[in-house]
């Protein structure tokens, strides 16, 4: 499948998109300094998200309106005021759209709301992402996928089931080129809790591309994700967590971003094909090998023993293979110390 110009698949190497979230700490600023660092680390595609505080939760601030668990990052805040901390202001969106592209990026949103939709179109985008926690929300899959644009969808928490209902609603309403994306929805998450096994098993049951959004701290998950078929990775990323930030905690900074494009690169390149024998650059490593050498000068009717027969580099003689064979033999013919050992030392 392709984004635009960009090919997503087996055949390329993976696709890496860095997530900025609410970063940008409010700052336009800020968050046009964050598309200049993730196009400067290599990455492929700049995303952000498009929704309003309003149009994702009630501005309540008691009972189930409150993080109150004590192991989440965001405790002891409202969810309208952590939203409204991260939400990215839509009068913002071209101007970071703008310069990601200039910057040679692929740039695109998850919207939150068919009102984010219709906002993006407006923009021209080239495919749209589905947030894990919306992974659920079918009305707005459908919409997303209504646009006839690649839809990439975050599984999160969502069982097998619930992944077919989202893949279903996307492909019923016109969506043909589809990404699911493994994900862990813990900020961040642990590697025990990541499960990258679950990636060639969706790959075959939904018979799309599958890729990785990844909370983990670090990049060995995401790398190690391209060895199981992840074509498709995504990081949040920030200039510097000390800074703050939403998802900082979590989020990589630019020479760690830069890192992971690479790493990940040499690990698609690594995986190659199912291949036995010497490759064409191992060529001449096999002159490298034991092979059969005369370990003494041997005079024409000796006998071939321990000592004057060696399995010794380099490998000119015979292999190794034969040793056996050879121990007890008569030599037709003197042979001279640190001679490979050939066939026609018998004749």
């Amino acid at each position: 499948m392709r984004i635009r110009d960009r090919l997503i698949g087996t055949q390329a190497k993976p696709f890496v998109i860095a997530e900025m979230s609410g970063n940008h700490n409010q700052s336009l600023t800020r968050a046009l300094e964050i598309v200049d660092a993730a196009a400067n680390a290599g990455v492929d595609g700049f995303k952000i998200q498009t929704f309003s505080p309003d149009s994702m939760t009630l501005d309540i601030d008691e009972g189930e309106f409150m993080i109150t668990d004590p192991n989440n990052i965001w405790k002891g805040q409202s969810v309208y005021s952590l939203y409204k901390k991260a939400y990215t202001p839509w009068d913002w969106h071209e101007a970071i759209f703008t310069r990601a592209k200039k910057q040679g990026m692929l740039a695109f949103s998850s919207p939150f709301d068919e009102a984010a939709v219709d906002f993006l179109e407006t923009l021209d985008v080239p495919c749209y992402k589905i947030a894990s926690f919306e992974c659920v929300d079918l009305p707005l899959i459908r919409k997303a996928a209504s646009t006839g644009k690649p839809l990439i969808i975050s599984t999160g928490m969502a069982s097998i089931a619930e992944i077919d209902e989202a893949v279903d609603a996307a492909r019923s309403a016109g969506c043909t080129d589809l990404v699911l994306l493994k994900c862990t929805s813990t900020y961040p998450s642990l590697p025990e809790n990541t499960n990258l096994k679950t990636i060639p098993h969706m790959r075959e049951l939904f018979q799309c591309e599958v890729g990785l959004s990844d909370h983990t701290m670090g990049v060995g998950a995401a790398i190690a994700s391209v060895a199981l078929g992840a074509t498709v990775i995504e990081k949040h990323f920030t200039l510097l967590r000390s800074d703050g930030g939403v998802d900082s905690t979590f989020s990589l900074q630019p020479e760690e971003m830069a890192c992971l494009v690479e790493e990940v690169e040499r690990a698609w390149q690594a995986l190659g094909k199912v291949s036995y024998g010497p490759t064409a650059a191992e060529q001449k490593a096999r002159l490298r090998r034991r092979s059969l050498y005369a370990g003494d000068d041997i005079k024409a009717g000796d006998v071939l023993t321990e000592k004057n027969l060696r399995r010794i580099r380099p490998g000119h003689g015979l292999a190794p293979k034969y040793y056996n064979i050879l121990l007890g033999r008569i030599v037709a013919r003197d042979v001279k110390k640190g001679t490979p050992i050939s066939w026609d030392i018998f004749n």
